[in-house]
């Protein structure tokens, strides 16, 4: 006999879940269609990713980007894979990615009113010895009538709309929020879908983890240094914290979110505004990580009251469990 529990008959994918969402907040339905596409390039992103090894997608394409990575082959396919998608369903008007030093004007006979920042393959220097990789993206809402331009993608990140990551690992994950709480989506291969897994997520008030490349030690502001000293050699007889680092700021991340917690790319001497960049990889994880009840701050201030000022801008970036990221803060107004 058969067990008929073992099959979800009533799934609920994706696409189902955030036309639920449209659906209660009464919407026109072109966000559902702009995350729909996004979600399909996700899938293609992750097909190849599987298959990089023969299809001979490894190794680096030739140059570099804008920010001045080495461009790999999988980076420049990922990055067409989006572009392609947003632009074939007239939801946005302008794309901003990495591996584009301008924007991207969308022709007028195909555009909506969506602006869409992203980071087509997060982590690609770690592409070619099988360490998890991701995409990042941001969605925010051009607010004038006019012809687009960059000046509408510079919007602090609390005017963000929705905002996720896919993370290529030992199964593929999207994690989503459109500002109503936080949700994983786990791709069945199966069906081509992704699935509800994780509802409402939430960040612990605390962790046991903190995750920075020390490599850069040498180089950590006095509080940086303070402060991980009290995390490897506790006073008061606590258990010190572990260290985790993948190099991949999506798994890392997406650990932090997960087992609670803090994520650090604090300035330094050598980065001294930072080296992660703000519309498309600071600004949608920190809108994740609060819609999760964690803190993501530069140090100084939040992280989603920046004003931007350029595409390709770097900040300071900690993020995590709130009672980490606070202690933390209470090092760096000591140090001030």
């Amino acid at each position: 006999m058969s067990d008929q529990a073992a099959f979800d008959t009533n799934v609920v994918t994706m696409t189902r879940f955030v036309m639920e969402e449209g659906r209660k907040a009464k919407g026109t339905g072109e966000l559902t269609t702009l995350l729909n596409s996004l979600c399909t390039a996700v899938k293609a992103i992750s097909s190849a990713v599987r298959k990089a090894g023969i299809a001979h997608l490894y190794g680096i394409a030739g140059g570099t980007n804008v920010t001045g990575d080495q461009v790999k082959k999988l980076d420049i396919l990922s990055n067409d894979l989006i572009i392609n998608m947003i632009k074939s369903s007239f939801t946005s008007c302008m794309l901003v990615s990495e591996e584009n030093e301008k924007a991207i004007i969308i022709e007028p006979e195909t555009r909506g009113k969506y602006i869409v920042c992203f980071d087509p393959l997060d982590g690609s220097s770690n592409i070619d010895c099988l360490v998890s990789i991701g995409t990042i993206f941001a969605i925010y809402k051009k607010y004038t009538d006019d012809e687009p331009c960059e000046k509408d993608a510079l919007q602090p990140g609390r005017t963000l709309v929705a905002a996720g990551y896919a993370l290529y690992g030992s199964a593929t994950m999207m994690v989503i929020s459109t500002g109503q709480g936080v949700n994983g989506f786990m791709l069945d291969p199966a069906i081509g879908e992704f699935i509800l897994v994780d509802r409402d997520v939430k960040i612990k008030t605390r962790g046991k983890i903190y995750s920075l490349n020390e490599g850069y030690a040498m180089h950590f502001d006095p509080a940086v240094t303070e402060y991980l000293q009290k995390k490897k050699f506790p006073q008061d007889g606590s258990a010190p914290y572990g260290a985790r680092y993948v190099g991949s700021m999506v798994s890392d991340v997406h650990r932090t979110i997960a087992y609670g917690g803090i994520f650090m790319y604090p300035a330094n001497e050598k980065s001294p505004k930072g080296k992660l960049r703000l519309l498309y990889e600071c600004n949608p994880i920190a809108f994740l990580v609060e819609q999760a009840g964690g803190v993501a701050t530069t140090g100084t201030q939040r992280v989603l009251d920046v004003q931007p000022e350029g595409l390709h801008q770097r900040v300071p970036f900690v993020v995590g469990s709130p009672d980490d990221v606070n202690e933390y803060l209470t090092f760096v107004r000591k140090h001030q």
